[in-house]
C-alpha cells in the first residue's frame, strides 16, 4: 500500500532538512541562555469521527456511530488550549495541550455488529432511518523535543521527534425508526438506546516545523507537519498560516487539521478528524 500523500510530503520535507542542514549558514546563532514562549490560542475545527462500541461478544449487538460536524460554537461546553516552547541554543522542547468538551452534536448509527456464534456480522442501517446525538470530550498532548537544522533571519526549519497522548470520552444516544435485526433473525438491536465508552493511547511522533519571513516586513508564514503511530494506531497533523511579529512575540491565524485512527479488531475510535482556523497570541521571554 502506498503512503498517502500527507506522509510522502513530510518524509519529503525531512529529507531536505538533512541534506542542507549542514550546508546551511547561520547567520545569527540563538542567544546563549534558556529562552521561552507561551501561546493561549482558539480552534474550534470541524470534526470527522467513526466510534465502534463493539465489538459485540455473546447475544450483544453494538452500534458503530459516525459524527461530522462543520460548526462546534453552538454546542461548545469547554475548551482549553496552550502550546509552549523552550529553548537553549539550536536545542528545543515544546509541548501543545488542547482540551474540549464538545457537548452534544448531530450522528448517526451506521451499521449494527451482530455475534451470531460463528464470528461478527455487520448490519447496515442505511435504509432504516432515524436520529442520534454524540458528545466529545478529552484531551490530546503533544511533547516534543528537537533541533534547529536551519537558522537564518529569513528561515528556520526544527526537526522534531515526540509523542502525542490522546485521552477522548465519546457517548452516543439514539432513536431509530425500527427495530435492527440480525441476518438469521436470532438477535435484535432496540431502536433506542445509548453507549458510553472511553479509552487513551500514546502515539510516537516525528516532524518539522518552523517559519519564512516575507521580505523585510514583519509578516511571516508559520508551518508544522507531523506524523507518527503506534502498534495499533496513526496520527498526522499540518498547519500553516500567517503571522505578524511584534516585540514581545507574534500573533498568527493558521489553518491546522489533526487526524488520528485505530486499526484492529478492538478498535474504538475508527477515525477522528479535526480541521479548521486556530488563532493564537505567542508571548516570547
Amino acid at each position: 500500500m502506498n503512503p498517502p500523500f500527507e506522509k510522502k510530503c513530510l518524509a519529503a520535507l525531512l529529507i531536505a532538512a538533512v541534506i542542507v542542514a549542514p550546508g546551511a549558514a547561520s547567520a545569527q546563532e540563538a542567544a546563549a541562555g534558556w529562552q521561552f514562549s507561551v501561546m493561549p490560542y482558539v480552534w474550534l475545527p470541524s470534526l470527522k469521527a467513526d466510534v465502534k462500541y463493539g465489538p459485540p461478544s455473546g447475544g450483544t449487538a453494538t452500534a458503530n456511530v459516525s459524527a461530522d460536524e462543520s460548526d462546534l460554537l453552538g454546542s461548545l461546553e469547554m475548551a482549553f488550549m496552550i502550546a509552549g516552547e523552550a529553548r537553549k541554543g539550536r536545542w528545543l522542547v515544546s509541548t501543545d495541550y488542547m482540551y474540549l468538551d464538545l457537548g452534544k452534536q448531530d450522528s448517526k448509527v451506521k451499521s449494527v455488529d451482530f455475534n451470531p456464534g460463528n464470528g461478527p456480522v455487520n448490519v447496515s442501517t442505511s435504509q432504516i432511518g432515524g436520529s442520534a446525538e454524540s458528545s466529545f470530550k478529552g484531551a490530546i498532548w503533544s511533547l516534543v523535543g528537537g533541533y534547529a537544522a536551519i537558522s537564518t533571519p529569513s528561515a528556520n526549519l526544527d526537526v522534531i521527534a515526540g509523542f502525542r497522548y490522546v485521552d477522548l470520552e465519546v457517548s452516543s444516544s439514539w432513536n431509530l425508526n425500527a427495530t435492527v435485526t440480525s441476518p438469521n433473525g436470532g438477535q435484535t438491536f432496540s431502536s433506542s438506546g445509548n453507549a458510553r465508552k472511553s479509552g487513551s493511547d500514546m502515539n510516537f511522533i516525528v516532524g518539522a516545523k518552523g517559519q519564512v519571513k516575507l521580505g523585510q516586513s514583519n509578516w511571516f508564514i508559520p508551518y508544522y507537519a507531523d506524523v507518527g503511530g503506534g502498534s495499533s494506531t496513526s496520527t498526522w497533523q499540518m498547519a500553516t498560516g500567517v503571522g505578524y511579529a511584534f516585540g514581545w512575540g507574534d500573533v498568527r491565524l493558521d489553518y491546522r487539521y489533526l487526524a488520528y485512527k485505530q486499526n484492529g479488531d478492538n478498535k474504538f475510535l475508527e477515525k477522528l478528524e479535526l480541521g479548521g482556523l486556530a488563532l493564537g497570541a505567542n508571548f516570547r521571554f
